[in-house]
């Protein structure tokens, strides 16, 4: 059956490689091409090497720095997330005047919790415990988690970025998308909750769970990001904290 021949497929993979190697030295057909190459392709990657001199060629284009393949796609994470804080800020001049400094407060409060969470670098990191919200196995596959309107990925899609320097390039592609939507929504109702607060005090942190945090973003293949109107809209009952009641003792 299926199973059985996979699993002697993967089992056999130096085997399977020389073989489709002197299948492709002949092969004309440019579909029968395609398909070795990529078997050659998939069975021969270095999936478990980390450090930089045990898959060089996984490294090539980057900064020497990295040091290992998690340290980069950590990298990788955290500059998506700093890139979310950029549009938050620069949303500022957007903001009434009379509540910009309340804004630029709120930033702070996010920026300092974004650093103390090393800008949640630990999405892409596969040494990472599970608990920390790791989005890939520990040997570094991402699924898809489907369109923002879909509890799954229809297509099933995966990647290993941590296998090969193409998979590596082509998971630049794959996108955190905001199930709120970031620009549309998210950013501008926190900019009008901190106009229309009076005496409330703003729920910054529920609208940083959103921006930066796998409660609002899923990963997503490109074919997979959907990016028409969402029609959503954040939680009123959560953009505000709740006042403390105070219970007199008869």
């Amino acid at each position: 059956d299926i199973e059985g021949f996979l699993a002697a497929f993967c089992s056999q993979g130096h085997a399977v490689v020389a073989a489709a190697r002197r299948l492709l030295w002949d092969e004309r057909a440019p579909q029968r091409q395609k398909l070795l190459a990529d078997l050659i392709h998939n069975l021969s990657e270095n999936i478990l090497a980390e450090a930089r001199e045990e898959d060089e060629n996984w490294f090539e284009g980057l900064e020497s720095r990295f040091k290992t393949k998690s340290s980069y796609m950590r990298y990788s994470c955290e500059s998506r997330i700093r890139r979310y804080m950029i549009e938050v800020r620069n949303f500022t001049s957007n903001v009434h005047p009379a509540a910009r400094d309340a804004y630029k407060s709120i930033i702070q409060l996010m920026s300092d919790k974004l650093k103390a969470m090393k800008y949640n670098g630990c999405y892409f990191d596969r040494r990472e415990e599970e608990a920390a919200a790791r989005l890939c196995t520990t040997e570094g596959w991402f699924s898809c988690q489907g369109p923002f309107d879909s509890p799954e990925c229809p297509c099933k899609h995966s990647i290993n970025p941590y296998s090969n320097r193409e998979s590596r390039i082509l998971f630049s592609t794959w996108n955190l998308d905001h199930v709120i939507e970031k620009k549309r929504v998210v950013i501008p109702e926190l900019a009008e909750a901190v106009k229309t607060r009076g005496r409330r005090k703003v729920n910054w942190e529920y609208f940083y769970q959103l921006l930066f945090t796998v409660d609002n973003l899923k990963l997503v293949h490109i074919a997979c990001h959907k990016k028409t109107n969402h029609h959503l809209s954040c939680d009123e009952t959560k953009v505000y904290r709740k006042r403390k009641q105070n219970h007199m003792i008869s």
